[in-house]
């Protein structure tokens, strides 16, 4: 593949990362420091400059299998044809192995089911996987089995225009005010670099959410809130009903412990719906993946709601 640079940048990473939504930006890095990407045929480094003109060589390296890594983990699956397969992630499980996590993930429970039949884009640690949740987030996810396939998703989650997305939270504390759309920049925290946080522009990226509350229970002081992105920043949902002062119950990181020992301790967010074009019949898909147990409570009241 070859890009001709039809603008200047200031550095060659994040002018690909803007055009390869299929890749992230650090996989971008990895690939230029082990010479698959070069400019004008020469290597050169991440943060190297772009020149107008400049032709940019990218070639991407073969998926390379690892070792034991398929393992028989249950799965439950919404759809499944020879391009994608779209599951119902359960809460507890990370997306991809990573230090700490070395085995136990979806990728080696999908390398196990699709018989190692998963997209090679997003390199060796990750294999199939155009987006991802968060270990304690459940719901709708969607996995690459085909190169074409992942080109296809990760473009839709790029542009949005094809895609859409939309949770549940159970926030302690009702955001106020009960229905808005939260338009902000999101960065890393300053200080805790394991946070995001919302920052002044030009820092960070541009981030969409609009939300609105279901339902609210007065003895606990915690709402329901159905959220649609806009955008798929880290942590996107979690930093921006923390900005309205809600935090998501069980939230380690944005939260606070809940004082009343009847609420759910898991994170109360949930990948409720999921649509997207099939990236190879061009059809319409809707994905409802089934609301988890621990929010019943909070759906009674809003089912009631709707009904009085």
């Amino acid at each position: 593949m070859e890009i001709r640079a039809d603008v200047p940048a200031e550095r060659l990473d994040a002018f690909l990362a803007a055009r390869l939504p299929e890749l992230s930006r650090s996989r971008i890095q990895t690939l230029i420091r082990e010479q698959y990407i070069i400019v004008n045929a020469l290597p050169s480094k991440p943060r190297d400059a772009v020149k107008t003109g400049d032709l940019i060589s990218i070639a991407l390296p073969e998926a390379v299998p690892l070792d034991n890594a398929p393992q028989d983990i249950a799965l439950e699956i919404l759809f499944e044809d020879d391009d994608l397969i779209v599951i119902n992630k359960a809460p507890g499980m990370v997306v991809h192995p990573a230090p700490g996590n070395p085995d136990g993930t979806l990728v080696n429970a999908l390398l196990h089911h699709c018989k190692g039949k998963l997209s090679g884009i997003g390199g060796v640690e990750r294999p199939g996987i155009v987006h991802r949740l968060d270990k304690d987030t459940s719901g709708c996810l969607v996995v690459a089995k085909s190169d074409a396939a992942h080109q296809s998703l990760a473009s839709q989650f790029s542009e949005r225009s094809t895609m859409e997305k939309i949770y549940l939270a159970v926030t302690l504390g009702i955001p106020k005010p009960q229905k808005d759309t939260v338009f902000t920049h999101i960065g890393r925290h300053p200080v805790n670099r394991q946070k995001m946080a919302v920052v002044n522009p030009p820092g960070g990226k541009t981030a969409i959410t609009d939300y609105e509350v279901l339902a609210t229970d007065a003895a606990t002081l915690t709402a329901l809130v159905l959220c649609h992105l806009h955008t798929g920043r880290t942590h996107q949902i979690r930093v921006h009903l923390h900005h309205k002062g809600a935090p998501i119950l069980g939230d380690p990181i944005y939260g606070k412990p809940a004082k009343n020992p009847s609420l759910p301790e898991r994170l109360m967010l949930h990948a409720w719906k999921l649509s997207f074009q099939h990236p190879i019949t061009r059809q319409n898909h809707h994905f409802e993946a089934p609301v988890p147990p621990e929010f019943q409570p909070w759906m009674e009241i809003a089912n009631d709601s709707d009904a009085s």
